[in-house]
């Protein structure tokens, strides 16, 4: 049958305006309930719906009378001050096996525990036979994010212990999953780079006596050349973004399907594609493309009267994507600082003195400081708004020679460790399938048969 290309078209677009008018909600509504849109009070403040021990994220000090006061930003892995774990990473020594272990179990490790976990781990560190064959080279995908969900679902078939969610058998997927996920993600890129770019496929193993960090770029890197300090930078990334919370979108996500009783390869690809949207992974994404816009238009880095007139048009909407927003600005939690962005910052500095790009972190720093206070007064804002992690880990990125392709998947790489965490606790500690609430506003109406309407 030959079909008519246009009038499908045509017909497929009286559908889409059919969707656009039957699925339009009247705002007032929302506020008639007190829905809490987004899951949100009237403050924009998350509202209350679990409890955990994995993370705290603290943003405001309270004073004895209950006021919230802006104060620096803190986070706790577990109870310990991710600031101070990071300062314990002396010397050569990487952090993000042991941050795994810590979120995991809850304490940090002894020097042989740790040892033996990063022998577990490294076992894991392998894809079945003929994996990468025929699955990741087999109908690749431009986004790595769809690649890897591919694969995370895929390995369900591999295992032989699929269905089980006894805690024993979660922890060993999980374990499998946070040593696999840097392979799929790079050789998803690889794969991506072969078939739609035209590039040599070249496939470099991971080897036993690197950190999970190191691995990444000798696995990543054409030359599989690294320095040291660059491999430290990757691993306080991967630390840093490692967990935040079972609030933020795709930890709440890996606890709402896992509260199903759902197997532990399907929970965490429905957590990859909570991390690939734009506003939860993707945003270090729009940090880079914003600044490439902003050098555009202001050629003198220095001046910052220039740079204060264009960050005034990007929250005007007549500049860059026109959605009026400063990118790696802001956070729902953290007023004064993020400690997280703090540390990338710190770090951030020393790679870009070896890379020789002082000017262009000059000009980072210089667009975070110009920036909190556009937006402060151009919102009318009380509270003061500083750079979140997304700010400054692009550019961290891109001085450490990753691709842009893979700027969420790293995050992926890294959150697999919470997800993995929380997904424990849920099965833990609950019995029930989380279920929120939504209040019917449409109408009842009387059914009319074909013929008749």
């Amino acid at each position: 049958m030959t079909v008519d290309r246009d009038n499908m078209e045509e017909k497929l677009n009286e559908l889409v305006e059919f969707s656009r008018t039957s699925g339009k909600i009247d705002m007032k509504l929302y506020t008639e309930y007190d829905v809490k849109r987004g899951l949100r009070d009237s403050a924009g403040k998350g509202v209350l719906t679990g409890l955990t021990e994995i993370s705290d994220v603290i943003g405001f000090e309270v004073t004895e009378q209950g006021e919230k006061i802006p104060a620096n930003g803190k986070l706790y892995y577990q109870g310990y001050d991710v600031s101070e774990l990071v300062r314990g990473f002396r010397n050569r020594r990487f952090g993000f096996e042991e941050i795994t272990y810590l979120l995991l179990f809850g304490e940090l490790p002894q020097k042989h525990q740790l040892d033996d976990f990063v022998e577990i781990l490294g076992s894991f560190r392998e894809l079945p036979e003929a994996f990468t064959r025929d699955v990741i080279m087999k109908a690749p995908s431009t986004n790595m994010m769809n690649s890897m969900q591919k694969c995370v679902l895929t390995l369900y078939s591999y295992d032989k212990n699929p269905e089980d969610t006894s805690i024993q058998n979660i922890l060993r997927q999980s374990l499998s999953m946070v040593a696999k996920m840097p392979l799929l993600a790079v050789y998803s890129y690889h794969t991506y780079r072969h078939c739609f770019q035209g590039h040599n496929l070249v496939i470099r193993n991971p080897k036993p006596e690197l950190s999970l960090a190191e691995n990444l770029l000798q696995m990543l890197h054409p030359d599989g050349k690294y320095t040291e300090l660059e491999a430290k930078v990757l691993d306080v990334a991967l630390v840093l973004h490692a967990e935040h919370g079972g609030g933020n979108n795709s930890t709440f996500t890996t606890h709402v399907v896992s509260s199903s009783g759902t197997d532990t390869y399907s929970a965490v690809a429905a957590s990859l594609g909570s991390l690939k949207g734009p506003k939860h992974g993707g945003a270090n994404l729009k940090v880079q493309e914003m600044f490439e816009d902003i050098k555009l238009h202001v050629t003198d880095w220095e001046d910052e009267e220039k740079l204060r007139n264009y960050l005034n048009l990007i929250l005007d909407k007549q500049a860059f994507d026109h959605a009026g927003l400063i990118y790696g600005m802001g956070h729902a939690v953290y007023t004064e600082s993020d400690p997280r962005a703090v540390i990338l910052k710190e770090y951030a500095q020393k790679l870009s003195e070896e890379k020789n790009l002082e000017k262009e972190y000059t000009l980072y720093t210089t667009v975070e400081r110009i920036a909190g206070e556009c937006i402060a007064r151009k919102r009318r804002l009380l509270k003061p708004v500083c750079a979140n992690v997304d700010f400054f880990s692009g550019f961290v990125y891109t001085m450490l020679g990753l691709p842009k392709e893979l700027y969420t998947p790293l995050f992926a790489i890294a959150r697999i460790s919470g997800w993995s965490a929380h997904r424990i606790e849920e099965l833990v500690n609950s019995s029930k399938i989380i279920r929120p609430a939504y209040k019917y506003v449409g109408h009842h109406k009387k059914y009319a048969e074909l013929e008749e309407r």
